[in-house]
């Protein structure tokens, strides 16, 4: 398509007046140009369209589009709805309430085309009032990433957060976020994407700061908010599903899903696990013994810690 951007950023927003206009000037200098920017409106109540009306007059790259009906009210069905409007080659997702580092675009995507890979996952930092101090360091590649990585990926020893990659657009072409999640969607998103042989790059660079505060989804979840932890329990078993369709269920992703589950009681999660994993009787009564026991060897284990760091053993 003739002058279409390289990169399309989507970008959810819901009441966010207060921070999004900050989060789009560091958009707005980025130093790769090419770019669009869809500005999905989750239909919030505050004078957002108002505060960036001048953004949007001055820069065309800049869209501010209403989420349709026709996709779920929530992240995933705006991230959705962008996903099928963008025209870039790329697609990356910021949030409505970040600092985007000057070079993020430019640098993820030299390290793509450079490395011919399917996406770049770089670093972010957390910030709260007092602003990051943006440096500008060398490019540093720590490792490609492959479907091999995919128990570091699910348990977030790598931790694939929804701004933190720039994709290639193909990589959506089948895979969507489930409009069903309000938790964890994009966990649930990306690891799918792992899993169909995609290959991407790591790099050590911080090239996004992500805001904390207690409206966030994070912070919501963190004060233990329901509907974020019965979105983060339904994420877990459409992963579990996801590995299993695709024979990547290992010992160890089976055992770290099973230790989470005993945190998820009020859903019966480890029940729920169980059923998808259709075990021999024999394995299935292991992994109730492991389950059953957990809470006494947690005990123990917090006993041990506290006896060592009292005698400095």
């Amino acid at each position: 398509m003739k002058n279409a951007p390289r990169i399309s950023i989507i970008m959810a927003t819901y009441n966010r007046a207060h921070f999004i206009v900050e989060t789009l000037q560091t958009i707005k200098k980025q130093s790769f140009i090419n770019w669009e920017c869809l500005i999905i409106d989750d239909g919030g109540s505050d004078n957002t369209k108002e505060s960036i009306e001048p953004l949007l007059e001055k820069d065309h790259r800049f869209q501010f589009l209403k989420r349709p009906d026709s996709y779920k009210k929530g992240l995933p069905g705006c991230r959705n709805y962008g996903l099928d409007l963008a025209k870039g080659t790329y697609v990356i997702f910021y949030d409505d309430d970040d600092i985007v580092h000057p070079h993020n675009l430019k640098t993820s995507l030299e390290v793509i085309e450079t490395s011919q890979v399917d996406f770049c996952h770089y670093q972010k930092m957390s910030f709260e009032v007092e602003k990051p101090i943006v440096e500008n360091n060398p490019i540093a590649i720590a490792k490609f990433l492959t479907k091999a990585d995919i128990l570091k990926v699910v348990t977030q020893e790598i931790g694939l957060a929804s701004c933190t990659v720039l994709w290639k657009k193909n990589c959506f072409e089948r895979t969507r976020f489930n409009e069903n999640l309000l938790y964890a969607e994009e966990w649930e998103c990306y690891s799918r994407i792992i899993t169909e042989n995609f290959k991407g790059i790591i790099i050590n660079n911080v090239l996004y700061y992500n805001r904390k505060h207690p409206e966030s989804n994070t912070g919501q979840y963190i004060r233990k908010n329901p509907i974020h932890r019965e979105s983060y329990s339904k994420a877990i078993l459409l992963v579990v599903q996801n590995l299993k369709e695709k024979k990547l269920l290992s010992y160890s992703l089976k055992r770290y899903f099973i230790t989470i589950s005993i945190d998820f009681k009020e859903y019966n999660l480890f029940k729920a696990i169980l059923i998808i994993l259709e075990l021999p009787t024999f394995e299935k009564l292991k992994w109730c013994f492991f389950y059953t026991t957990l809470p006494i060897r947690f005990r123990f284990y917090r006993i041990k810690k506290t006896i060592k760091s009292r005698y400095n053993l």
